[in-house]
């Protein structure tokens, strides 16, 4: 499925830094790098490092480097590998490459050296994609999802649950040879059991996917209110930077600004919205569509009103209007202007029902008062405790879409059980369900499904 070539790349970003570094993989990686390095590196011991220098085919000097040398089956890639590092300079790397390319070494593409990996049998699918999404981890919860898929667990469950299914559906095949003497092999009743079982974990990590998608990109929170609520404050107030501009004339948010900041691990990004408002200018007009689109678009919004100007059936008439089945928090803004007699009345308003909290919070986004009390409502909406729990969290969309395709094909099995239909079926639709799981592990994969996944990878790893 691939070439033996001995391939090179560059695994340290571009520019300037302390130290650079390049990899190799290919079984002729030890006898390309003693080309051009002032030891001979065939036939040393593996994971051991070695220092010299590197010079041109002039003899000028080029760097002095630090090489680590690791044997075939003992490496990333299961390939005989080498890591060159050496000073951070781009000439000095470029150089390095340009030598090493000179003596038989060709440029990896992305994701060449984990897809040997895959392919070599040193981790599955899932787990070759989880190096990915541990790379490009902004935050302690979407490093925690991929480090975990990383390490297997979810690719271990997965193979479990498929090699049960194989073993009923041999059975069930079995009983195709024996048609005409009507013998039954699988019993019909342990087979639904295990469907329904199965199915059940299934929808489980599916349903998943909508938190681990969320946590992968960062959660997007929109911040939603009339003119004036104070929605630019409260983002300059969470962020404790002058991002958004605040003014007392209504309508100065037109368009929509994002930031992201992390809380508890956890990426948000908050958006500030235009006020919601009946208008004639054609500019605010979009500002409000677009406004509440990011309302339709965000895991949950927050919904700011100025509790020293709004009356509760106004701030009821709004929350009515606004998406009751995405989780919203409904904030109370200006706690340090408005009477005590406003805040008390507020307080006890059925409008503490009408936020997924089931609680209105009182703040004051100017003096920053209370914002801990979002934060917190927030952090519990979003389940972070189930984050730092052991449960699996799916956030690849491919993956997700395989789990679909095997509920579909669990369902039809449970319903072909059900009524009763021949064994042919039965066994046709449970080879469905194993094929579809076996793609999220590569048990059954394509070239073209390993060349999409593996093109989105950085080179150099």
């Amino acid at each position: 499925m691939f070439n033996q070539d001995t391939i090179c790349a560059l695994a340290t970003p571009n520019g300037i830094g302390a130290i650079g570094m390049i990899r190799l993989s290919g079984s002729d990686s030890f006898a390309i790098v003693s080309k051009v390095f002032s030891k001979n590196l065939v036939g040393v011991n593996s994971h051991t490092a070695h220092f010299g220098t590197i010079k041109d085919k002039s003899g000028e000097l080029i760097d002095e480097v630090l090489i680590t040398v690791f044997e075939q089956g003992k490496s990333f890639t299961g390939e005989e590998s080498v890591e060159v590092s050496c000073h951070g300079s781009s000439f000095i790397l470029q150089k390095i490459l340009a030598l090493i390319l000179e003596n038989g070494c060709r440029l990896a593409n992305p994701g060449e050296f984990t897809q040997r990996a895959f392919l070599n049998g040193k981790m599955d699918l899932s787990q070759a994609e989880a190096v990915a999404d541990l790379i490009a981890s902004q935050s302690k919860s979407a490093h925690n999802i991929a480090i975990k898929q990383m390490r297997g667990g979810f690719s271990s469950e997965l193979k479990e649950l498929r090699e049960k299914l194989i073993n009923f559906a041999s059975l069930v095949e079995l009983e195709l040879d024996f048609a005409e003497e009507d013998v039954e092999f699988a019993d019909r009743t342990e087979l639904n059991n295990l469907v329904t079982n199965v199915l059940a974990y299934i929808q489980k990590l599916a349903k998943s996917f909508e938190l681990g998608n969320a946590i992968k990109n960062g959660v997007p929170i929109a911040i939603i209110g009339r003119p004036n609520a104070g929605k630019s404050t409260l983002l300059n107030a969470l962020l404790n930077e002058e991002r958004a501009i605040v003014s007392e004339i209504a309508g100065t948010t037109r368009d929509t600004i994002e930031e992201r900041i992390v809380i508890e691990g956890i990426d948000f990004r908050f958006i500030d919205t235009a006020g919601l408002r009946e208008t004639e200018d054609h500019i605010e007009k979009i500002g409000v569509e677009r406004a509440l689109e990011q309302v339709d678009k965000s895991t949950i919004y927050i919904y700011l009103f100025d509790m020293s100007e709004m009356t509760q059936d106004e701030v009821a008439e709004d929350l009515n209007q606004l998406p009751s089945d995405t989780p919203r928090i409904v904030v109370a803004n200006k706690s340090d202007i408005a009477s005590e007699k406003v805040s008390l009345a507020f307080s006890h308003s059925p409008i503490n029902e009408l936020s997924s909290n089931n609680q209105l919070i009182h703040i004051s986004a100017k003096q920053k008062d209370s914002l801990e009390l979002i934060k917190d409502s927030l952090l519990k909406i979003i389940d972070v405790d189930r984050l730092n729990s052991n449960d699996t969290i799916i956030s690849n969309a491919r993956h997700y879409d395989a789990l679909v395709k095997t509920i579909a094909a669990l369902e039809k099995t449970k319903e072909g059980l059900e009524t009763g239909i021949t064994g042919d079926f039965i066994a046709m639709d449970i080879r469905q369900a194993m094929y579809e799981l076996g793609t999220i592990t590569g048990d059954i994969s394509t070239d073209d499904l390993l060349g999409n996944i593996f093109s989105k990878f950085c080179i150099g790893k």
